[in-house]
């Protein structure tokens, strides 16, 4: 494994583990959207799923969840726009920044994952033709 992913592996790993405790301690104690509220804090268990598969470099739960992660940047910039508290648009401003340290990390963790499959299916295709 290069140098730089094992950066991009840690970028994605640290950025996924901040967004679940950002989101958590957003709902919970910074700017819940009713006093008390507690049940949209449950947004972040879904990503305790592809937690453990990015921990052990799993390239196919990197992909998928690079993919899932993108609805919670969504819903951060929905936030960021139209939320009343300035302190909640902080918060989901800062909820689309950390998806997209984690989906550019994942991304160029990947890269070279992609660029062997590709080259593995060229091969083959050229194996395939030569066969014919």
């Amino acid at each position: 494994m290069m140098k730089s992913q094992r950066y991009f592996h840690a970028g994605a790993i640290i950025s996924l583990v901040t967004l679940i405790g950002w989101l958590v301690v957003w709902e919970l104690l910074v700017a819940p959207l009713t006093p008390g509220g507690w049940i949209l804090s449950l947004k972040a268990l879904p990503l305790l799923i592809p937690l453990t598969g990015v921990i052990k470099r799993d390239v196919y739960t990197l992909q998928w969840s690079s993919m899932v992660i993108l609805i919670y940047f969504t819903e951060g910039v929905v936030r960021g726009y139209s939320d009343v508290l300035p302190v909640s648009r902080m918060m989901a401003w800062g909820e689309a920044a950390l998806v997209c340290v984690y989906f550019v990390c994942a991304l160029l963790y990947l890269r070279p994952y992609k660029q062997a499959a590709k080259k593995m299916a060229k091969e083959l295709l050229d194996k395939v033709k030569v066969a014919k």
